[in-house]
């Protein structure tokens, strides 16, 4: 299946994503934050990140556009997953070049058809 990197703080958040990615066949990297996460990117070209938003350092929105303008990365897709749920963090975000955006708590059914959709491209 796909190599998907979460990109997450938390390590509840973290390993709820994981558990839901493994249980359907997908290879899972992580990093703790947007900084980590757009080296982890760089270095292993996953087939998709999902991107929380708040985040020490480097926030998620600063790291997806980050991702979307290096060359090396921009063409790996983003879905950002946050607890953020209102309509201008939405389209902000999807400004910043994600390809969806998801709220936490992340519903499985929820999460697998965004991936599958985006993965689909």
């Amino acid at each position: 299946m796909a190599r998907v990197l979460i990109v997450d703080d938390s390590p509840t958040e973290t390993h709820v994503l994981s558990s839901i990615l493994d249980k359907h066949g997908h290879e899972v990297l992580t990093a703790e934050n947007g900084e980590a996460g757009i080296e982890v990117a760089k270095a292993e070209k996953p087939d998709l990140v999902l991107m929380d938003v708040v985040m020490p350092g480097l926030n998620g929105f600063q790291a997806t556009r980050h991702l979307k303008k290096d060359p090396e990365t921009s063409n790996i897709p983003v879905v950002i997953v946050t607890t953020k749920d209102q309509e201008t963090d939405k389209i902000w975000g999807m400004r910043q070049g994600a390809k969806d955006y998801l709220t936490k708590p992340v519903q499985e059914g929820n999460l697998m058809k965004i991936i599958n959709s985006v993965l689909e491209g």
